[in-house]
């Protein structure tokens, strides 16, 4: 089998037109093919999901630029994330399988370059999957931590503040539950998963409205969408940086979109639904992540007690304007709490559309040989699931959150890699569709014709743009404890990788390999 992209295959109108492609590409249906494109849609929807993202990095969207870098910047974000799922969309049409980005750069690369493209792609994906688990999964324990505080009286109330034992425990206890759950058969897995999207959107639209109609005390339109916030100690005084680093929060919640196109060997018709479910998951998170920002932005007044370690929430922003929202008009801080539990359940099917993604890729990487222990990795049990890769990406993902035990710093560069090494992972196989398979890519059922050539360039430009934004320090001067550690934390995986290639895989990895009978 070379490494060009392969011609259409014929395709009997009756035939699921993704199993004929799979087929072709040379790797036989091993997962039970079930899912539609809803459900396709609803893994990539539940994993970037905005009450996750949001949430979790409101309180960096309001130190850096404050409503202005958080109204607009989310547009920014979206905007040019929208070119780089168009361009991923178009590739997974043309190569629906489980493998994803890691087989895209290998067909797209040309014969020469496809296993060394393969590999540094392939590592890219599945490290920086394990980030995204581990970070939403820990957001979770911490969320968790803020309910039972303000559930037991509060931060200047007596409130129980969980310890970072406890947290890590939370954590390992939340990833045990997602093991479990992906475990069971792929329409559980579908079921739970459309759940989720429901459970999302739903949620966004209660908690948009409400909370600006519970406060007694509601932002203006023009502090919403022109007031800058600059007082943030960073030690930061120029406002095009200080908004660009607001942009974080955006990017960071736009991100695990790439579900869509590991899910194809269980999608129908993955060839066409597969690309159907990044772009529509995308195009919708950023509609609905909009509303649900300028809802919750409607409700901020003092920026700065917001983020004090001295209010109820030790400094948990968006639950400390959840909390005095409910409290203000009635007296008691119940509502915001419910409110704060509504999010913990997106988050949780957040964090296991997570796993499940993860565990497809390890799933396609091990099929391939890339793996230590590949073939353990690459089994599946009677419900045609790979059980073992579940349970490896669950394991690790508890292995990197460790971390947090020693240093919050230490922690963090490691999250990051969550952002910059999925978007790495994300532009390889675009580049090389762009560049050296300009004239020999042979496009599926979804395609962008004669835009594809620019559409990724200014997708691969865009990531090359936040690389380099989110290496940047984020607070002056800089020191140990204030230091971004990105791209310590993003160099380091290249640097693993690329030696890794070096020493070893290059005798024996040739990229990926037909398993067909």
């Amino acid at each position: 089998m070379g490494w060009m992209a392969p011609e259409k295959p014929e395709q009997n109108p009756s035939e699921d037109s993704g199993h004929a492609r799979l087929h072709q590409l040379g790797y036989k249906q091993e997962l039970k093919r079930d899912l539609s494109v809803l459900s396709n849609f609803a893994f990539s929807f539940s994993i970037i999901s905005v009450l996750t993202g949001i949430t979790t990095l409101y309180s960096t969207g309001l130190n850096y630029g404050g409503p202005v870098s958080m109204t607009y910047g989310w547009f920014l974000a979206g905007f040019f994330t929208l070119f780089v799922g168009l361009s991923m969309a178009e590739i997974c049409s043309s190569f629906p399988t489980s493998g994803g980005l890691y087989y895209w750069s290998a067909k797209l690369s040309g014969k020469e370059w496809a296993p060394f493209a393969s590999w540094i792609t392939g590592w890219y994906n599945i490290v920086g999957q394990w980030a995204v688990t581990t970070s939403v999964d820990f957001s979770l324990a911490e969320l968790i931590r803020v309910i039972v505080l303000l559930s037991t009286g509060g931060n200047n109330g007596g409130g129980y503040f969980a310890s970072k034992y406890t947290v890590i425990g939370l954590h390992g206890g939340i990833l045990f539950t997602h093991g479990i759950l992906n475990s069971l058969s792929i329409s559980w897995l579908s079921f739970f998963g459309q759940f989720a999207a429901v459970w999302n959107i739903l949620g966004v639209f209660v908690l948009m409205i409400a909370i600006p109609v519970v406060s007694t005390k509601r932002a203006s339109a023009d502090f919403v969408f022109t007031h800058f916030n600059f007082d943030n100690s960073s030690g930061i005084e120029s406002k095009p940086y200080i908004f660009l680093l607001g942009i974080l929060m955006s990017q960071y919640t736009l991100t695990g979109y790439d579900a869509s196109a590991h899910m194809t060997e269980e999608t129908v018709n993955a060839d066409v639904n597969g690309p159907k479910g990044i772009i529509s998951s995308i195009g919708i998170s950023i509609v609905v992540g909009w509303g649900y920002l300028l809802g919750i932005t409607f409700a901020v007044t003092d920026i700065p007690f917001l983020l004090s370690t001295d209010n109820n929430t030790r400094g948990y922003a968006i639950a400390e304007v959840f909390y005095i929202s409910f409290k203000s008009r009635y007296g008691s801080g119940l509502g915001g709490i419910i409110c704060l539990c509504i999010i913990a359940v997106a988050i949780f099917f957040c964090g296991m559309s997570s796993v499940t993604s993860n565990s497809r890729m390890v799933y396609a990487f091990s099929r391939d040989g890339a793996m230590p222990f590949s073939s353990t990795w690459h089994k599946v049990n009677g419900q045609e699931v790979p059980v073992n890769a579940v349970w490896l990406s669950v394991l690790i993902s508890f292995i990197m959150a460790l971390t947090s035990l020693g240093s919050l710093v230490a922690f963090r560069a490691m999250v990051s890699i969550a952002t910059i090494g999925l978007y790495i992972a994300y532009a390889l196989p675009i580049f090389f569709r762009v560049s050296l398979s300009r004239k020999s890519f042979v496009p599926g059922p979804f395609n962008l014709g004669k835009h594809g050539i620019w559409i990724g360039w200014v997708a691969v430009l865009w990531v090359m743009t936040i690389t380099v934004l989110f290496s940047l320090p984020v607070t002056y001067p800089v020191t140990r404890d204030t230091l971004n550690y990105t791209p310590v934390a993003v160099g380091g995986v290249f640097i693993l990788v690329l030696s890794s290639w070096i020493f070893t895989a290059r005798y024996w990895f040739k990229g990926p390999i037909i398993n067909l009978d």
